[in-house]
Parts: C-alpha cells; structure tokens; sequence
C-alpha cells in the first residue's frame, strides 16, 4: 500500500496508464539568423496561445467556466510582455536558439515563483514550466499526449498531470488519477475535482513502482493506494464507492432548498472565495451569498498593486454574479502567511503578532484609502458589505470608520453612487475581540468569526508546528467558549454574526453551532451541500442537548470523542 495527499474525493478502481512525457532533447547551438528563429519562436507561441485557447473553451463547455479559467491564465501568462521578451532577447542578443531561450527563461520565472512562500505564487511556478514543455513540444514538432482515448477503467500514473493534460481528459473512460508531486490546491487537483475524478497526488516514486495494466485502488479522501489488491479489498472498496457515490446522490435533494434544522431554524449558507471568479462557483453550487471575500489575491499575483478601478471592477463583478444576494468582502490582509514583495515590508520576528491586515492599513492610508473608496463604488451593484481583519480595538474600527466617512463625503460632492447604508462589520479572530465582543456588538453591523487564527491564538500554538500541533484544535473548550461569547454578544445586540473560518464545514461542530445561534456559515462553495446536509439533521432541541453535555467537558480529547460518537 502506497500514502499521498487526497486531493480529489472518491474511489478509483481500475488499471494503470503510465503517462511520460515524450523526451525533448534538442541541439543547443549559437544562431546565425536572429530574425528567422524569432520568427520561428513566435509562430510557436501563436500556435501555443491558439490550443490553449481551443483547450480552454472545450473546458469551458464541458466542466464550467471557473475551471477554464485555468488554461486562459496560462493564455495571460504566454502574451506577457516580459515573458515574450525576455525570450527574444536571448534570441537576439546571446544568439539561443529558441528552444535554449524558452527553456531558460521560462527556468527562470519558475524558479522566482517557487522562491516565494505563497502557495498561488508557487502554484504560478507549475503553469509557467507547463507553458514551457508546450512551447517546446510545438518547436520540436513533437505530439502532446493524447489522454482523451485510454481505455474505459483507466487509473493514470504521472509525475504530475499538469492543466494541459488534465484538460484532455475523458472522465468517462479515466477512474482514478495518482502522480508523484501536486497538493490539493494545485490546478490539477482543482481540475480532477472538477471532473470528479478521484486522485491522490504527492506518492513519491510511483510511477517506477507500477507498471502499464496493473490492478489499482485508490481512495481520493484518504489517500491510500493499493497495488494488485486482493478479492477481499476489492469487496471492501466496491462497497465504499457505492456508499460515496450514493452519498453524493443524496445530497442533489438539498440544491434549492432552504437551509435550515430538522425543526425549521433557518440559517444563511454562503462561500469563503478569493477570485472574482470563484463567485460563479457559489452559484454553481447554490451558495446563498459570499461570507468571505479575500481581496489579498488582487495584490498578490501582479507586479504592482492594484489601482481603484481595477478593484472596482473585480468587487462589481462578484456583487452582478450574485445578483443581490449579500457579498462580505474583507480588507486588505496580508502579514503573517501573506507577504506581497513589491510592497517591501519589513522582515518581522514574529509576523503573526506583527504589523499585518488593519495594523498595516491604517499606517498604508495609500493602500486602504482606494480599496475603501472601490468597495463603496461597487456596492452600487450589489449587496456588498465591508469587513475589516485583525480587529483588536475599538480604536482601530473607529479609525476605519472615520476613513470611510472622509470617502462618503467626498463620492456625494462627486455625485457618485454607493450604498449610504452600507454595512461594515469586523472579523473576530483575535482574544481581545472575542472578550471584546459584547462592546464591539454596539459598534459594528456584523461579526464573521475567524476559527483558525481565532484557534491559533487563543491557544498561542502555531498550526504549522508539529510539536504544538496538539494544542491546535477548534474543539479545545477555551476555543469553544470564545466562539459561545462572540455570537452571544452578537445576538444580544441584534447583529448578524457569522463563522468564515474551517469550523463552519466541520459536522461534528454543527450541533454546538447551532446552539450557539450562529445565523450564517461560510464554507468553499464545494462543502455547500453537505454542510446544509448537516444542518438539516439536527433539531434545535437536539443541537442544545449536546452542546449542553459538549460544554461541561474539560479537555480536548473528551469534547472530540463525544461529538464524534453522536456524529451524523
């Protein structure tokens, strides 16, 4: 048995298609004719824009419009200016020839992308060196692996299964996906689960350890891999995949309905996103709006920041998507995990503490002040509401609040539209507001509760460090009791309080969340369903009986075993 990473749900039982890659060895000698080998490299990149192109609507078609957009930033990335020219200068002034110019500065730009710690950027690394094995194909007239005619039951084994591949692929006839590197947020595990192919990903050597017409199960949830399984694993698996596929078959009878308990305590469902993108995902999946919306991508895939109307446009775009329907869109929060290198920000002892989200801000007026000024225009379009990070004190929302009076006044001398009732609310994710909440509850629209820094701080643990791991769970009862005074503070005080952090999907916490009186949960638009699956199977009555018996506990442990033995 073979452990990767999970990265698309469901069981795959079938036999094995080794894909590799063709060899792309070519002569790497100085050039006489300059003009004629840019020539040459630039009908290659027409022809690499013009397929991707081709590749991109065909995904469009038939897996959705959020999905295809994969391959046209692929298309953004092949027409960059410094892309295309740093490659024809190597053409032009050190005498490459095409292929050695493409190879080396495509090199390059991965190397810078994988440099940065920041998954997108990294992810960016994985696109740039696709775009380089494509380009290379076309200028070595070498054909691209035909995915879309394997035999029916096919499992496919790869170093990795890059966009491009993973666009070709027949979901009729491929089963199951197992490569040697990618996680679950890379763009062929988004693709797969588009697709709803099961796939693990990231099991070292796999492709030298099986072979062509092997016998192959795999488990996309927990990452297990059995090579040439015996009759009784087989019988096990076969009934796993009926039990997930009928699963997935129940939960079709909860899109378009309310989401609401068994006894009718109607709550709202809404999606964390980070692309104005993502908001056709929401309503793909049924979301009832967006509870969080992470502008911090805006800033951080793009050599410079954003102007006003290049934020406008994107907030514009997610409130027309949604047609109505509330749209929470956060501040600006970047520090901790987040760095953006064209700002140029200190190097920090301990940036989860630091200078980050609001705290910068309020000390970047440069920055905040046109996020500000765009968020207002386009809530002209839509039900967009305002939340500010990182929130330890009064002052600070004071603060913001006093800016965004300065840009009302300044948008009606202008005659510019915006919602004058817009709502502006804070995230709960730090110890201060959690003890704070009953005060801020008076000050602020709405609370949306952050549980994984929420988590992280209130426990001083941090998640990424194995030998603290333990202290980092949602299920600690100092956790649950922040969570219990923030939406009780809320509730008091009338307010709209929500939950955007991983807690919100979580079933074993559903119960004490609906207890608590938590009015909104924001999930990844795919978790939509199951989690008003989940809500539904719970009375109010029910719900308040565990969280009674849930909340007596002292530890970790005892609060974990209890709610996963009453699971539903």
């Amino acid at each position: 048995m073979y452990t990767g990473i999970g990265a698309s749900a469901g069981i795959g039982i079938g036999s094995v298609v080794i894909v590799k890659e063709p060899s792309l060895v070519y002569d790497n000698k100085a050039i006489t004719d300059a003009a004629a080998e840019t020539a040459r490299f630039q009908a290659a990149l027409d022809k690499c824009v013009e397929k991707t192109q081709a590749m991109a609507e065909d995904m469009k078609t038939r897996v959705g419009e959020k999905e295809a957009e994969i391959l046209e930033g692929h298309i953004l990335l092949l027409m960059d200016p410094e892309l295309g020219g740093q490659i024809e200068s190597k053409i032009a002034d050190d005498k490459k020839c095409a292929e050695a110019a493409v190879e080396e500065t495509c090199d390059f730009f991965a190397a810078m992308f994988s440099s940065l710690d920041d998954e997108m950027f990294q992810q960016r690394a994985t696109d740039v060196c696709d775009i380089k094995t494509r380009l290379l194909k076309i200028l070595l007239d070498v054909e691209d692996v035909d995915l879309a005619n394997v035999p029916a039951g096919t499992i496919l084994v790869a170093e990795d299964l890059t966009p491009s591949m993973t666009a070709g692929i027949n979901p009729a006839n491929v089963v199951g996906i197992l490569t040697e590197i990618g996680g679950k947020t890379s763009h062929s595990a988004i693709l797969a689960r588009a697709l709803e192919i099961p796939a693990v990903l990231s099991i070292e050597g796999i492709v030298s350890k099986l072979t062509n017409g092997q016998s192959v199960i795999l488990d996309g949830e927990t990452g297990k891999v059995f090579e040439d399984p015996d009759a009784e694993i087989v019988k096990e698996y076969e009934a796993k995949r009926a039990a997930f596929l009928e699963a997935k078959a129940a939960l079709s009878k909860f899109v378009g309905k309310p989401t609401e308990t068994s006894d009718g305590v109607k709550v709202e469902l809404c999606a964390n996103i980070g692309k104005p993108e993502d908001a056709l995902k929401v309503v793909e999946c049924d979301g009832e709006g967006i509870g969080l919306f992470r502008t911090e991508f805006l800033f951080m895939d793009r050599p410079q920041v954003p102007t006003e109307d290049e934020q406008f446009e994107a907030y514009k775009k997610v409130a027309e998507v949604l047609s109505g329907k509330p749209v929470i869109i956060r501040t600006l929060d970047i520090g901790g995990d987040k760095e953006i290198p064209y700002l140029g920000l200190p190097k920090e002892e301990n940036p989860f503490l630091g200078f980050r989200a609001v705290r910068l801000c309020l000390k970047r007026e440069d920055l905040y002040r046109p996020q500000l000024r765009a968020l207002l225009r386009a809530s002209a379009y839509g039900d967009i509401k305002i939340m500010v990070p990182m929130i330890s004190c009064v002052d600070e929302f004071r603060k913001v609040k006093e800016i965004l009076g300065e840009l009302m006044a300044d948008l009606d001398e202008k005659g510019i539209a915006y919602n004058k009732d817009i709502k502006v609310g804070i995230m709960i994710e730090t110890p201060a507001a959690s003890l704070m909440a009953d005060v801020f509850a008076k000050e602020v629209d709405f609370f949306s509760i952050g549980t994984n820094d929420l988590t992280g701080y209130t426990m001083a643990a941090d998640r990424g460090n194995p030998d603290v791991a333990y202290l980092y769970s949602t299920y600690n009862p100092a956790v649950l009791r922040s969570i219990e005074r923030v939406i009780t503070a809320a509730n008091a005080e009338g307010i709209m309080v929500g939950m955007c952090g991983e807690a919100a999907a979580d079933p074993l916490l559903t119960p004490l969340l609906i207890s608590f009186g938590l009015q909104e949960f924001s999930v990844s638009a795919t978790s939509i369903l199951k989690t008003r699956k989940g809500i539904s199977s719970w009375s109010k009555a029910e719900a308040d009986e565990v969280t009674a018996k849930a909340m007596s506990m002292a530890t970790e442990e005892e609060v974990r075993t209890y709610l996963e033995s009453i699971a539903r």
